[in-house]
This record gives structure tokens, C-alpha cells and sequence, in this order.
């Protein structure tokens, strides 16, 4: 998805403020909308690249004009009406006139530094073998999905060199839309910042884990 997200090298968005010392939080809604988002993620109503996802399809505009938790706010909320939680009259009033969904799982208070030690992790075994080796050249593929991607756009069509492999990983693209786990190899690629941003970025390196379907063979 070429969405907002996806600003890479763009220009024109001006300087990026940096605040001495930023708290974690500015506000107490943030810290709520934070433990929301890890509550309902551990519910197994969607997986993270759902999540994502969701932040995603923000409007450019409200995206753009959002803070960071505004924007996991929009797609929580998104998440939660897609998937019948809650109703949009009940997203706009607060007020509950639906009976409940149930959920798969409920994050109990006790269990909250247990889960979050835990992660989740993304590796999966693969009966596959990997088709690029360390030192091989790759070309990330064009392509412009409607739905989720892990590709950057500011790198799509140039070139670069598989430097290390990862091993298989749930695949994000697939992962997203429900259509199961996917494993694909996964591999850092590095590339030269010149080649991709232009001379004035000559001798920097930017290096990117790509999935397998990301990449071509030169």
C-alpha cells in the first residue's frame, strides 16, 4: 500500500521537531490508548500486521495532521468496528446497545509483563530453501499493492546485496488480510543511499530487511 506511512526521502514535510527529554507520554489518553492497543492485540481478534494495516488506511490528510497515538487511536477503532466489537453508533455514542462479541483471549492485569516478555515472535520453520545467498545482487521488485506491504516505495527498482539471512518469517503481506502465516525467507539487504537518493547521499548505506517476494535476481 502506498499510504502516508511511507515517507521515505520524500520532501517538503519540514523539520522534524525534537523535544529535550520527551516524556513517554504527553497526555493520560495516550498511556490508555497504548494499553488498549496491547489488550485488543492479545484478545486474537487480528495480528500486528493487521494492526499496522489498519493505521495504514488513515486518510493522508488526518494521517499526516496526527500524533503518533492519534494515529493508533484511528486504527484501533478501525479494527474494532471491522471486526463487529462495536457498532458505529456505539464507537460515536460510548455507550454499548449491542450485546457483546466475545474474544478469544482476555489479557488479565497479572498476566501484562508476562505477555510482553514474551513478544511475539515471527519465525516460522520451512520445509523451502532459502534462493538468495549472502553477497548475491537483488533488484527489490515495483510493485504497488492495494493492500499491506513491508516493501518501501523509495526503494522499489533499485539495487542491492543480500548481506545476511534472517531465516523464514511470517509473511507481513499476506499476515495482514487473514490469509494465514505465509512463511518467506528473510533477508538485510544493503544498498548504496546514492543509487537510491542520489549523489548528495554518495558513500552512506541503507540496509533493509526484504522478504523473498520482494526481491529479483540480477
Amino acid at each position: 500500500m502506498n499510504g502516508p506511512q511511507d515517507l521515505g526521502g520524500a520532501h517538503g514535510f519540514g523539520p522534524l521537531p525534537l523535544e529535550e527529554n520527551e516524556p513517554l507520554f504527553h497526555d493520560d489518553w495516550e498511556r490508555r490508548v497504548l494499553a488498549l492497543t496491547l489488550a485488543m492485540g492479545a484478545s486474537g481478534s487480528w495480528n500486528i500486521d493487521a494492526s499496522r494495516h489498519a493505521r495504514e488506511r488513515t486518510p493522508p490528510a488526518e494521517y499526516l495532521s496526527s500524533s503518533y497515538y492519534r494515529i493508533w487511536f484511528e486504527g484501533l477503532v478501525r479494527l474494532i468496528e471491522e471486526t463487529g466489537l462495536a457498532s458505529t453508533d456505539e464507537i460515536a455514542s460510548g455507550r454499548m446497545t449491542e450485546p457483546p462479541k466475545r474474544v478469544k483471549r482476555v489479557l488479565k492485569e497479572a498476566d501484562v509483563a508476562a505477555v510482553l516478555a514474551k513478544g511475539g515472535p515471527a519465525d516460522r520453520s520451512t520445509e523451502t530453501k532459502a534462493q538468495f545467498a549472502v553477497g548475491d545482487r537483488v533488484r527489490a521488485r515495483v510493485m504497488n499493492p492495494k493492500g499491506h506491504t513491508r516493501l518501501p516505495r523509495y526503494v522499489r527498482g533499485h539495487t542491492g546485496t543480500i548481506e545476511r539471512i534472517h531465516g523464514c518469517h511470517v509473511f507481513p503481506d499476506s499476515a495482514a488480510h487473514g490469509l494465514g502465516d505465509d512463511p518467506q525467507w528473510l533477508y538485510g539487504v544493503v544498498f548504496d543511499a546514492g543509487e537510491v537518493w542520489g549523489e548528495a547521499r554518495g558513500g552512506d548505506t541503507l540496509h533493509i530487511d526484504l522478504w523473498e517476494p520482494y526481491l529479483e535476481r540480477l
